[in-house]
């Protein structure tokens, strides 16, 4: 075999491991429970099955409306790069559902694992050192136990940041330029998957690792220091730049969007200076106590996914410091064993960027609890807009993988065996054990006096649980943890001494590590793989009461009450006024913190339905607005439609406008009942056309509007007014949002807080509304030249190539 076709073996390998670990998510008919899955993820794949095998591969690179969630919304198009990654869209039409969303995680952890292993075997590792490293970066439950949370993208994501430091590397090994764009370009893609807080943090790694890499050269290459300086430089910033521009199309929009939403610069958190507030930014930091779940992961429990959803025999459910968590910290021991070997024989450059990511990750992955977060917090571009500083330890495990790969390398070297330090190493792998069975002993044997010392913690209550039970659970946890650790920790000194004493073969030695390794991390992983059956609003079924109001008129929306989950309608066709997202646009925010339905805030908003539970109805009947009546109830009595008899109509005119500087008064107008968006609008500058004023007693008539197209990207209609009069829309407002009256563009403009109109002098007018954003067009054209520049250095490479082997 060729060293390339060995290479694709141990990648093989790899894959075949991973099915094998995975199969019980993989090959089933169940869905994997996790709420972020079965109720958001999963909605917005499901389609791909419907899809014909080229429209898998067709782009659309138009920014879109969604008139169908949350009241209507768009991230200005920045979501639309996902369209390039074609690999997604076959994962989901290939594989059964709901399985698919499974074999699309796992496929991630695959190609994670695989750049960890080029990763090492560009900076000399092993081939099965390398697999090793592979291995531990694809499995280690810090990344594998996200499936337990359902963060699938963020999967996705991650898997892209060991082939971003790859190309970089290599990159730093040729100082060709070739790299240096493909690192760029991996960035890019890495972004496109749609998890931007691990992309922004892969991006900080990718600086670190750029900034120490050449420092490193400049300090080997004194004798021509200035010309490497330069052309260091000029590298890494082809780089950055690259990247920039290959991400365009989602930077751009998503940058100019994201300045309006709760997180950014006008959003008026962090004191004023954009970004979130101290304490949701703080939150999810990693307590400095719970390193000691890297050695005995259940230490503080194990997150049950949303509370008891699997067995009593998986312990205590997570009591930490942190908010909670639904996933563990543990990277498995061997590790941690594995990792001294490097640092006593081979402290090279690459052993200490190892050590970097693994140190410099753990430091700002404790967040709060460190003046280095604090001061990245307060004066680095971007870490307040994202909390969960814990996010980051993706990084410390890819260090971890790194001195894993180079420490099984130089257990495998009979002349590092030989040498004085190696007896030392077998003490420290010797003594692990010994420690963890006196913990073990000590905590069963003075159960009492460590639980008296420990009970102001150990008794608090978590989201799920209270009671005194709790501290007998989580001390039991703790000591079936404490003796799992302590066995692992007898099988590898035993293993590792016995190949010491050459008992055993080089090969005996890498296969019995890798099995235990797969039982230790297995164990754990085990505990966050659960499954449920696909709920019905999945699977597509539509309930009686999707059916009565899939005959409605569409531009109505819906508001479920009885807590069922909006995007069932949504994936009916059916408009929703709010779906639950993690970043809102801070008036719209703003508007449902002050939501009152006894005001106009459903009418402007075209809220006509209402579903609530029969019996949540018969308790709430007598507070619920009269303009709600009932007009649909299932047929097995369950659920009832109220109508909203006072909603307003899709597009209004009104001849009446209150000019309000400041739109704080205007949040403090609309939740009152007297407020009649209908009659009177809610206006920030001085209109362009005399409207009366308010407090004029009787208004002028306004005339009537007509809506003759409504879709995605486009509203349209006519207009007669008799006087001046404002058109006011039941939409949101966005700056991306074109208008044209008669053919003559006008300005929108922003009325009652959140939506949209235009002016229009007396007469009858054609009126158009089209959603062209800007930001996303220069981006787009930004990305389509960094495609066709890139694809014209592959095919220079590609010849330059051909020209060498000839």
């Amino acid at each position: 075999m060729t060293e390339r076709q060995k290479d694709f073996a141990a990648l093989g390998t790899l894959l075949a491991l991973l099915i094998l670990f995975f199969a019980k998510i993989l090959f089933t008919d169940k869905i994997i429970r996790a709420p972020d899955i079965t109720t958001e993820f999963y909605w917005t794949v499901k389609h791909f099955k419907e899809m014909g095998f080229v429209d898998l591969f067709t782009v659309n690179l138009r920014a879109g409306w969604d008139m169908l969630a949350n009241g209507g919304g768009t991230e200005g198009g920045g979501t639309l790069s996902m369209q390039f990654l074609f690999y997604r869209n076959l994962i989901f039409w290939l594989f059964p559902a709901p399985a698919n969303v499974a074999w699309f995680i796992v496929f991630h952890l695959f190609v994670g694992g695989a750049g960890t292993y080029v990763y090492c075997r560009a900076i000399g590792a092993g081939r099965g050192a390398a697999l090793l490293g592979g291995i531990i970066f694809a499995l280690a439950p810090e990344n594998a136990s996200l499936i337990n949370a359902g963060h699938v993208q963020k999967i996705a994501t991650i898997s892209f940041a060991p082939w971003a430091f790859y190309f970089f590397e290599r990159g730093f090994q040729a100082r060709r330029v070739i790299w240096f764009l493909a690192t760029g370009f991996v960035l890019a893609f890495q972004f496109f998957n749609m998890h931007w807080q691990i992309a922004f943090y892969t991006c900080l790694g990718i600086g670190a690792y750029g900034l120490l890499r050449s420092v490193v050269i400049l300090f080997r290459e004194r004798d021509r220091r200035g010309r490497s300086a330069v052309r260091l430089v000029g590298l890494n910033l082809v780089t950055m730049f690259f990247f920039l521009s290959t991400v365009a199309i989602s930077l751009i929009p998503l940058a100019d969007w994201s300045k309006e939403t709760t997180r950014g610069v006008q959003s008026g958190a962090n004191q004023g200076q954009g970004g979130l507030q101290v304490e949701e930014a703080m939150s999810w930091s990693l307590p400095p106590e719970e390193l000691v779940t890297f050695v005995v992961p259940g230490f503080f429990g194990l997150s049950r996914q949303e509370g008891a959803y699997d067995s009593p025999d998986n312990g205590a459910y997570y009591w930490g410091r942190m908010a909670f968590t639904q996933t563990t910290d543990y990277f498995g021991l061997l590790p941690w064993l594995l990792a001294p070997l490097p640092l006593i024989f081979r402290r090279d450059r690459y052993t200490w960027l190892a050590v970097a990511a693994v140190a410099g990750g753990l430091l700002f992955s404790f967040g709060k609890y460190t003046p280095f977060y604090w001061f990245l917090y307060e004066h680095f571009p971007g870490v307040n807009h994202f909390r969960v500083p814990k996010m980051m330890m993706f990084i410390p495990v890819f260090g971890m993988a790194i001195l894993a790969a180079r420490g099984l390398d130089l257990l495998l070297d009979p002349e590092i065996r030989a040498r004085r330090g190696f007896s030392r190493y077998l003490l420290g792998i010797f003594s692990l054990a010994p420690l963890l069975l006196a913990a073990l002993g000590a905590s069963v044997l003075g159960r009492n006096f460590w639980i008296d010392l420990f009970s102001p913690q150990i008794a608090q209550p978590n989201r799920f649980e209270d009671g005194l039970q709790l501290v007998m659970q989580r001390w039991h946890t703790i000591e079936k943890e404490l003796s799992f650790a302590a066995l692992f920790a007898v099988a590898y000194a035993v293993v590792i001494g016995a190949f010491s004493r050459q008992w055993l073969s080089r090969m005996a030695l890498a296969l019995i590590l890798a099995a235990l390794f797969l039982a230790d991390v297995g164990r754990v992983n085990a505990k966050f793989l659960l499954l449920q059956d696909p709920p019905q609003s999945v699977k597509g079924v539509a309930t009686p009461v999707i059916d009565y109001l899939s005959r409605q008129p569409k531009g109505y929306r819906v508001l479920p009450m009885d807590g069922s989950d909006p995007m069932q309608y949504v994936s009916h066709g059916i408009p929703v006024m709010f779906t639950s997202a993690p970043v809102q646009v801070q008036r719209w925010q703003d508007f449902l913190d002050g939501f009152n339905f006894a005001s106009a805030m459903p009418d402007m908003m075209n809220v006509r339905y209402l579903v609530y539970g029969a019996a949540q109805y018969q308790q709430e009947r007598s507070s619920i607005s009269p303009k709600f009546q009932p007009v649909f109830t299932s047929p097995d009595g369950t659920q009832v439609v109220l109508e909203n008899k006072e909603v307003l109509p899709k597009g209004w005119l009104v001849s009446q406008a209150l000019l309000l500087s400041d739109p704080r008064q205007t949040l403090g107008i609309l939740p009152n009942p007297a407020f009649s968006p209908g009659r009177v609008a809610l206006v920030e500058e001085p209109p362009v056309v005399p409207l009366a004023p308010p407090s004029n007693p009787v208004a002028p008539p306004a005339g009537n509007v007509t809506i003759a197209t409504y879709e995605w990207n486009r509203i349209a209609g006519e207009a007669d007014t008799p006087g001046n009069a404002l058109l006011v829309l039941g939409e949101k407002f966005y700056k991306g949002w074109r208008a044209t009256v008669d053919g003559s563009p006008v300005e929108v403009r922003r009325v009652d807080y959140i939506l949209r109109g235009i002016y229009l002098s007396p007469g009858r007018h054609r009126f158009e509304f089209v959603f062209d954003p800007l930001p996303f067009k220069v981006g787009k054209y930004l990305t389509l030249a960094s495609f066709a520049l890139f694809a014209a250095m592959l095919g220079r490479e590609w010849r330059r190539r051909r020209t060498v082997g000839a």
